[in-house]
């Protein structure tokens, strides 16, 4: 058994190693993770991996907090798989729509160019060599007087 910062112990292989993780932040506070990396591994690749894991925990956070994931009440296994099929794809549209957002917000951020200068339409892009996917464009308010008559 490999030991764990809880005190629970955590099955190992034998002859596996484990690797005890320390952080001490500006904060003061300790912080101790457990990793069962190949020795090779670089510390940039080690942090990453821990920090990984606190985006993993966000999105279950806001999954049970935003939409409901830990509401299901049922008995059967079908019914709480699809309330868990159903959260997620929920979260990954509002996760959608919240990039889009920001992405969008970033845009208008941009020093825009004179109103003179030619611009590329996204059929040009690729053969012009650029390889970062165009934003869809914003639906044209329509206006409700003239489309009523």
């Amino acid at each position: 058994m490999c030991p764990s910062s809880r005190g629970h112990p955590i099955p190992c292989s034998p002859g596996e190693q484990a690797w005890l993780i320390g952080e001490h932040r500006a904060s003061g506070e300790k912080k101790y993770y457990l990793a069962n990396l190949p020795a090779n591994t670089d510390l940039r690749t080690l942090a990453a991996t821990i920090k990984a894991r606190w985006v993993c925990e966000q999105a279950h956070q806001q999954l049970k907090e935003e939409l409901g994931l830990d509401h299901f009440e049922g008995r059967s296994w079908q019914g709480l798989h699809r309330h868990a099929l159903m959260t997620m794809i929920a979260y990954a549209f509002l996760q959608y729509r919240r990039l889009a957002t920001a992405r969008r917000k970033k845009k208008n951020q941009r020093p825009t160019a004179p109103a003179n200068s030619a611009r590329r339409t996204s059929r040009h892009s690729r053969a012009l060599g650029s390889t970062t996917p165009t934003a869809m464009s914003t639906l044209p308010k329509m206006d409700m007087q003239r489309a009523a008559a």
